[in-house]
C-alpha cells in the first residue's frame, strides 16, 4: 500500500516543469504564458535568505491570481529550518493553496510523512513531490517513493557531494534508482533540469535517455527549453494508438501471444500498452485542457 495522496494514482503526472524564482509577482505570472504542465515558484535556492519573508508574499499573491491552482507547485526550504516552518504556514493560511509541494534535502522517508500530516492537521493536501539531491535520499530512494508523490532529479546539489561534474555517466545511478523505485509505486519521476543552456543538444540527449530509462518528465528554469522537453515526453497520439492496437490484439489472443505489423506481442506487452494508455488519458485530463 502506497502513501500517496488521495488520488494521487490517477492524476496525470506532469512531463514538464518549470521553475521559477519568487522573486518578482509579474515575473512569476509572466511564466504562466510559457507552455509548461507545471509551474513551480522556488522558495528555495533561487531566493536568497534576506529576501525570503518577501518572497512568500510573492507567492501567496501569486497562489491567489493562478488560473489553475493544482498545477501550480511550490518548493519549499529544507525541513529543519526556521524558513521551511515558515512555509509551511504560507501554505496553510493561503486562502489558495498550491497544488503540489515540493520538498528539499530529504533525507529519509519520514520527513516526507511528517510534511505530509502538518499539512492535512490544517485541511491541506498537496501532492508532495520530493527533490532527490542527497545522498541519503538515492541510498533510502524505495521508501521515499512509496511515501511521496513525485521524484525530482536535484543533480546540482548530488553532484557537489559526490565532488563530481553534472555528467550523465555521474547520474546514471541515482536515475535507474529512482526510475525502479517510482514504477513500483506509481511515483511521478522527473528529471533534473539541464544547467548547459548555451548547448541545446544536450538538453535534446538528456531528455530522449531519460525517457528510455522509464522517466515520465523533465525540470526546467529555462522557458526556451519547453518545445523540446514537451515534444519528447508529452503522450504521443502515435504512441497511444499502437498501443490500444497491442491491448486489442492480445485481448483477442484471449490474453496469450498474438502478432501484430509482424512483431510478437504478449500479456507484458499489453501491460505496458495498458499502462501507456492510462497515462496518456490521465495527462490529457489534467493537462491537456489548455
Amino acid at each position: 500500500m502506497t502513501e500517496h495522496s488521495e488520488g494521487s494514482g490517477t492524476a496525470g503526472i506532469p512531463r514538464s516543469i518549470l521553475y521559477t524564482p519568487a522573486l518578482s509577482l509579474d515575473r512569476v505570472v509572466k511564466a504562466w504564458n510559457y507552455d509548461a504542465d507545471v509551474h513551480l515558484i522556488d522558495l528555495e535556492d533561487s531566493v536568497p535568505p534576506a529576501e525570503k519573508p518577501a518572497a512568500r508574499t510573492v507567492c501567496r499573491a501569486a497562489l491567489e491570481k493562478a488560473p489553475r491552482p493544482a498545477n501550480i507547485a511550490v518548493r519549499m526550504n529544507e525541513l529543519g529550518s526556521v524558513a521551511a516552518v515558515q512555509d509551511l504556514v504560507l501554505f496553510t493560511e493561503s486562502p489558495v493553496r498550491p497544488g503540489i509541494v515540493m520538498m528539499t534535502m530529504v533525507k529519509c522517508a519520514t520527513e516526507v510523512t511528517l510534511v505530509r500530516q502538518m499539512l492535512a492537521s490544517a485541511g491541506a493536501r498537496p501532492e508532495i513531490y520530493v527533490t532527490v539531491e542527497t545522498v541519503e535520499a538515492v541510498v533510502d530512494i524505495d521508501p521515499i517513493a512509496r511515501a511521496a508523490d513525485g521524484l525530482v532529479l536535484g543533480s546540482a546539489d548530488l553532484a557537489a557531494t559526490l565532488g563530481v561534474e553534472i555528467t550523465w555517466e555521474a547520474m546514471l545511478a541515482a536515475r535507474q534508482a529512482m526510475a525502479l523505485a517510482c514504477a513500483r509505486y506509481g511515483t511521478a519521476c522527473i528529471d533534473t533540469a539541464n544547467f548547459r543552456l548555451t548547448e541545446p543538444a544536450v538538453l535534446a540527449e538528456e531528455t530522449a535517455r531519460v525517457r528510455t530509462l522509464g522517466f515520465h518528465g523533465k525540470a526546467t528554469v529555462h522557458p526556451g527549453e519547453l518545445d523540446v522537453i514537451n515534444q519528447a515526453l508529452r503522450p504521443n497520439l502515435d504512441d497511444l494508438r499502437l498501443a490500444r492496437r497491442v491491448t486489442e490484439a492480445v485481448g483477442a489472443a484471449g490474453g496469450g501471444i498474438a502478432v501484430l505489423d509482424g512483431n510478437m506481442v504478449g500479456p507484458p506487452f499489453a501491460r505496458l500498452a495498458r499502462d501507456t494508455v492510462a497515462r496518456g488519458d490521465a495527462w490529457t485530463a489534467r493537462f491537456g485542457g489548455g
